[in-house]
């Protein structure tokens, strides 16, 4: 088993355009639509084990996400796949983008899925809170449906909320 090295942005591209090395990015692919570094690979971290890194002999593997986080928390993992020195982009897109490296973006694309449970959980929860306290007390109970729905999200890894928001026009574009 391989570990993983990090990158600087600048080492990452040069390998790249030098033909040395491939890019996978293990975000999911409503991210990757989203926003992606060109020629990077898409690999969801969901079902990274069953997905075929297309490797080639010789070239290197670079893995990045968007900020580092879900690389640096799952690096044993995804060093498990690569035989021989494995290598993240340190900082993810984030920091590739901070570099000033060219990206591919698509902001017609619909907004990242967690996003979406982050936005729309947290304005039932405000509106909960604001009901409950200018309207009834009986308000504060929205804020505490959507605050065990997502303790049951946690829990089970099945996001009811996220399901619904799938279905939802804007979302339609990505699954099409």
């Amino acid at each position: 088993m391989s570990t993983l090295t990090a990158l600087k942005p600048a080492d990452v591209e040069a390998r790249l355009k030098a033909g040395r090395a491939v890019l996978i990015d293990i975000r999911e692919a409503d991210e990757y639509a989203r926003a992606h570094v060109p020629g990077a690979l898409s690999r969801p971290l969901s079902s990274f084990e069953q997905a075929n890194l297309k490797l080639v002999a010789g070239k290197d593997a670079i893995f990045a996400c968007r900020s580092g986080m879900r690389t640096g928390a799952n690096c044993d993992r995804l060093a498990a796949r690569i035989d021989g020195e494995a290598f993240v982009l340190e900082g993810g897109l984030d920091n590739w983008t901070k570099a000033g490296l060219p990206v591919t973006t698509d902001a017609k694309a619909p907004l990242e899925m967690m996003r979406q449970v982050q936005i729309a959980a947290g304005s039932l929860v405000l509106t909960g809170v604001l009901l409950g306290y200018l309207i009834h007390p009986a308000g504060f109970g929205l804020a505490a449906f959507v605050g065990a729905g997502l303790t049951f999200a946690g829990v089970s890894g099945f996001c009811g909320m996220a399901r619904v928001l799938a279905l939802m026009p804007w979302n339609r574009r990505a699954a099409a």
